[in-house]
């Protein structure tokens, strides 16, 4: 019978042990006394015992109801909390947000929507976890996700979060008055390439260009391959090889730019998430943050 006992009678009935009245208990919680009655008399029916000594003057709890009243109260009392506490949640943004983040999100202006959230909902935490595969966002507990438009699943909703993103090919010049300059992509098999691998791949990512609305990529080859695209830049202004990278990446970092006329540009970064996911109040806030960073 335990599965029939609703939390509102048990709510009900602790109400009337305290309040050692109906009439009183009702009014407290907003309910009219026979709904009361009626509660604590359907708790009564599926458990098969008398709660209540009742009289035109008095209510007094029997050994079953003191019983029950010692052990439910805690209980009920702590459901209503958590109950109180959910509703809360769904009033205003607080607790986690957690972000799946590819890790050209922190070198493509990402930090500027985060120190924006930060500042509007300091009562959220974010949780954004770098990592450069594709990942189930709902298998893995992420409430959304960071990716190119190519890399997200038809099925999710996505929010532009940066304009389009052009990658180039940068040296030194110590480099290139040693080795030269490349005039077309294919000159890259006669150069020292500073090669990404992305964790968990197990093949080099072959550079990408594009020519007359042709796209192409060519594998690369040299002494050094990572998966920091600091640590590759680092080594091309120390004038061990060429990277390929962002213009954002390089745009502070002394290096030369080759091959421009085959830059390719991708879509930019989306923030994507399942379309019910969009009711929750973190998410929503974080949408919002990121659509007035954007426009500004």
């Amino acid at each position: 019978m335990k599965e029939m006992v609703v939390i509102g009678e048990l709510h009900v009935f602790v109400a009337v042990a305290e309040k050692r009245s109906f009439t009183r208990a009702a009014k407290a919680l907003g309910i009219s006394p026979s709904a009361a009655s009626q509660a604590v008399g359907r708790l009564e029916r599926d458990l098969a015992t008398t709660l209540f000594v009742r009289t035109t003057r008095s209510v007094n709890l029997t050994d079953a109801g003191a019983r029950l009243f010692e052990r439910a109260r805690p209980a009920v009392t702590e459901a209503l909390a958590a109950m109180d506490e959910v509703a809360l949640l769904g009033a205003r943004p607080r607790g986690w947000l957690r972000l799946s983040v590819p890790r050209i999100a922190s070198r493509a202006g990402f930090e500027r929507i985060l120190a924006v959230f930060a500042a509007e909902y300091p009562e959220v935490r974010v949780e954004a976890v770098v990592d450069d595969r594709r990942v189930d966002i709902v298998r893995e507990g992420f409430d959304a996700g960071v990716r190119s438009r190519e890399s997200t699943e038809k099925d999710m909703i996505a929010v532009r979060l940066t304009p389009p993103i052009r990658f180039v090919v940068v040296g030194s010049k110590r480099y290139f008055a040693k080795r030269g300059r490349p005039k077309h992509p294919r000159d890259l098999v006669d150069h020292a390439c500073l090669g990404w691998r992305p964790l968990g791949a197990t093949a080099d990512y072959r550079w990408e260009f594009t020519r007359r609305n042709r796209d192409f990529d060519v594998a690369v080859t040299g002494p050094i391959v990572s998966n920091d695209a600091d640590m590759l830049l680092a080594c091309a202004e120390a004038g061990i090889g060429l990277a390929y990278a962002t213009e954002t990446e390089v745009a502070s970092r002394k290096l030369e730019r080759v091959l421009e006329p085959y830059a390719p540009s991708v879509s930019g970064l989306f923030l994507y998430y399942p379309r019910a996911a969009h009711s929750v109040p973190n998410l929503r806030a974080f949408i919002t943050c990121a659509q007035k960073a954007t426009a500004g």
